[in-house]
């Protein structure tokens, strides 16, 4: 099997606990050819504990490496755009986490990039492939005229599933002009996504843009565009949203939020007249706890449900085995760039809603 040589941009947590040791593990797949960190620290412990040799403060230092077949841009959002042009600009594929970027001409430069360099970019999506996510899909086909939907995505902070599970470093040597940095670019791609409402819901802005991000963007797999946003409201100082997406012949309710419990509560389901699917997530920071199926209905007096597990393995080791054979030339990517621009169509419609309502 032909082995990618990969550089990873980013050692944070989903790098520390899902990312680097999958790398690993897919060892007949994938090497770890290059490591890139603003944290020197990071770069030495993960350096180590990879037997990576190449370590890099600057990405785009790292996809100048010669001997480099993809990139992960794993690092801070706001920076995503610049390091995945570098690395197209150098002949890499990139693998880009969620959100691949906050602005419409971010995604659009992105695009041009991809296109000048005939490579592959393919948005870390992972949900979308759990095998659990792609038998709903089917399912979801057989239920005929659709009655309603639910998306739902509420969860408590991530360190706390982490304190438990797994050991992340943390380094203390992050540049203090490195932080400002981050802020004022966040304030300025903000500002140019919503405008001068970017007080009042930049936040929720952000919250769309991450979290949210992986419903919106299953949801539009399973079901398509809304037509229309018919409601949305926020609660629980910006931390709560709640959209209500108007489908020809139905609605979808949508709910995300992040609190203080030590839960993770994610799932999408879909209802029919004598049907119903649903596909239930559990944390990615714990892997190979398994996403399910679950089916339920009514044939005559019985009624039956159904609870699938396809497989305990976790969805960014799917997500991986896919890119593997999209980057070889066995696969196309779903979760295009251009896919993603669908996402920011949603971001837009719902933080317009959401600004009429406040008027």
């Amino acid at each position: 099997m032909q082995r990618i040589r990969v550089g990873v941009v980013g050692l944070g947590e989903v790098g520390q606990i899902t990312h680097l040791p999958i790398l690993q593990a897919l060892g007949d797949r994938y090497e770890i050819g290059a490591l890139c960190d603003i944290s020197r620290e990071l770069l030495r412990s993960q350096g180590e504990r990879y037997s990576v040799e190449h370590r890099y403060t600057d990405a785009g230092e790292l996809a100048k490496q010669d001997d480099l077949d993809a990139v992960f841009v794993l690092n801070s959002d706001e920076y995503h755009t610049e390091c995945t042009i570098a690395a197209l600009e150098h002949g890499k594929h990139v693998l880009v986490e969620k959100p691949m970027c906050l602005t419409d001409a971010e995604a659009d430069a992105i695009i041009a990039a991809r296109d000048r360099a005939g490579k592959v970019v393919m948005v870390a999506y992972m949900r979308r492939y759990a095998p659990a996510f792609l038998r709903a899909a089917e399912e979801v086909q057989s239920l005929g005229d659709i009655r309603y939907a639910r998306v739902r995505d509420i969860i408590g902070p991530n360190r706390l599933m982490i304190e438990q599970s797994s050991v992340v470093h943390r380094p203390d040597d992050i540049p203090w002009d490195a932080i400002w940095d981050k802020q004022q670019r966040a304030e300025h791609l903000v500002l140019e996504a919503i405008g001068d409402r970017h007080e009042e819901f930049g936040g929720v802005y952000r919250l769309l843009c991450g979290l949210s991000s992986h419903d919106l963007s299953a949801m539009r797999e399973l079901l398509g565009m809304p037509e229309r946003v018919l409601g949305a409201a926020v609660s629980g100082n910006g931390r709560f949203i709640s959209v209500i997406f108007g489908y020809p012949g139905y609605s979808v309710v949508f709910e995300t939020g992040t609190d203080s419990q030590r839960r993770f509560d994610a799932h999408i389901e879909v209802y029919g007249e004598a049907k119903s699917v649903r596909v239930q997530y559990d944390t990615p920071y714990i892997r190979h706890l398994p996403t399910t199926l679950t089916v339920t209905e009514t044939v005559g007096e019985a009624y039956t449900e159904t609870v699938e597990r396809p497989t305990y393995t976790d969805p960014y080791t799917c997500e991986l085995e896919y890119f593997h054979e999209v980057v070889t030339g066995a696969g196309q990517p779903k979760t295009t760039p251009e896919d993603y621009k669908q996402d920011l169509v949603l971001f837009r419609m719902i933080i317009d809603a959401l600004s009429d309502r406040s008027h």
